[in-house]
């Protein structure tokens, strides 16, 4: 295991191959595999995953999907199982043009799949139609644990593995880990395809520190009125970008990972009362539980065009309402504020927004702790993994304006945790301790 509380040992760096049962064409993604005895492991196929796609057609076959997972092998092998690429666009081709020749496979002599020849291990089996078993909890790369549902079951017949074989693994939890570095990485280098595959759009950023789905921002063009909406919806519509919670569009040029001086830029311009967008009753992250609901939730898109409409504050002067603790800002705008917990006052967040002292400031975020405002990597993972667009933004004032929902600010999200959030990984004493003992024992000179 991982995390203390997880459900099981788990193999954390699979490279999961499997066919399209009709078409053949192939997906190599990583799936975490929850180890159930010496035969079996779990086969966490979230929705919008490839594999989990080969496997509905399967299972409506009624037929087992042949399945095989490679440990370890060329990093390429292992970028390219973790690129987000649009369905059916193959990760083995990927892979031979990140290491720059073909990617050598191999026969299996017991017939099946080819391998990948210089894959570490090769675990070959099935996954069987209709058979599920309990998954997890598993502490994941949003810093909490997923929790237990009922995944595919992968049966292992044959074990295939290199001479001396060294067994690969990984580290998720808390922003930012090694998938963290994995993914940035990632997006820098398919950049220029975005603007191929959608010529909309000229920049596209998606957060690591958010767990990657929960935030995205995209520079768009915007030759005429609302055109951003249509480079929006094609974002949304684009294989895993489909997953996105909360969208940012501007058409100005911007730094996007340099997220305070592009959250200032939009508010900024931001006009709350036709430039936000919350779209409710629709799919969402399988990791994402901010709506309490597995796989359901809503989403958001924010504009932010054109010059600017309001100077923004960036000091907070004046007594502080009952119940707030502190104040404190984080960048132009934007006040970050520390209230009483959820369970005491749900409604704080929809009479803060209220409150005539905070009228000039565009975005009021209210959370169990005001330090998330004095870094821009706490304040993004604590804000975008508790909050949920439809349940958790409040405004002064809201009126229906030709069957849209508009706005008047401030606006208020309430990111305090709320009932039912899983657990956040927080390591223990005793297990750091150890952690700590073993890393000197196996390196006494550091590495």
């Amino acid at each position: 295991t991982t995390w203390q509380e997880d459900g099981g040992p788990f193999i954390t760096l699979p490279l999961v191959y499997t066919e399209n049962p009709l078409t053949k064409k192939h997906n190599l993604g990583i799936y975490r595999l929850q180890v159930y005895d010496s035969h079996s492991t779990g086969l966490h196929w979230q929705i919008q995953k490839g594999g989990g796609f080969h496997y509905q057609e399967a299972e409506a076959q009624g037929k087992p999907l042949p399945v095989t997972v490679f440990l370890g092998g060329p990093p390429a092998l292992i970028l390219a199982a973790i690129a987000p690429l649009p369905e059916d666009v193959p990760e083995l081709v990927l892979a031979s043009l990140l290491a720059g020749e073909k990617l050598r496979m191999t026969g299996n002599p017991l017939g099946g799949h080819r391998l990948a020849a210089e894959a570490e291990f090769a675990l070959v089996g099935f996954a069987p139609p209709n058979e599920r078993r309990s998954e997890g909890p598993f502490g994941d790369h949003y810093g909490y644990y997923s929790l237990q549902h009922a995944y595919p079951v992968f049966h292992v017949e044959s074990v295939f593995h290199r001479p001396d074989a060294i067994y690969p693994a990984t580290v998720v939890g808390k922003p930012r880990q090694e998938d963290f570095i994995i993914g940035d990485y990632l997006q820098r280098l398919l950049s220029p395809l975005f603007p191929l595959v959608m010529p909309g759009v000229r920049d596209l950023w998606t957060y690591g520190e958010t767990g990657f789905h929960s935030l995205a921002a995209a520079v768009v063009r915007e030759r005429y009125g609302r055109e951003a909406l249509v480079s929006g919806f094609r974002i949304l519509g684009e294989g895993q970008l489909s997953l996105t919670k909360f969208l940012i569009l501007t058409d100005t040029p911007q730094d996007l990972p340099d997220f305070p001086k592009l959250f200032e830029h939009m508010l900024a311009r931001v006009r709350w009362e036709t430039d936000l967008f919350v779209f409710s009753n629709v799919s969402m992250d399988t990791l994402d539980y901010t709506s309490g609901e597995v796989n359901e939730g809503s989403k958001a898109i924010m504009l932010g065009l054109g010059q600017p409409v309001r100077d923004l504050p960036r000091e907070f002067r004046g007594e502080l309402p009952r119940d707030v603790v502190y104040a404190e800002v984080f960048c132009g705008g934007c006040l970050v504020i520390q209230g009483v917990p959820y369970e005491r006052e749900p409604e704080q967040a929809g009479r803060l927004a209220r409150e005539p002292i905070f009228s000039e400031w565009p975005l009021i975020v209210l959370h169990d702790d005001v330090e998330v405002a004095r870094s821009a990597s706490l304040f993004l993972w604590a804000t975008w993994t508790r909050f949920e667009p439809a349940a958790d933004i409040y405004a002064a004032q809201t009126s229906i304006e030709r069957h849209h929902l508009s706005y008047h600010g401030p606006i208020v999200i309430d990111a305090r945790t709320k009932p039912g959030f899983p657990a956040e990984l927080v390591v223990r004493d005793d297990v750091s301790a150890m952690v700590d003992k073993r890393w000197r024992e196996y390196f006494p000179r550091g590495l």
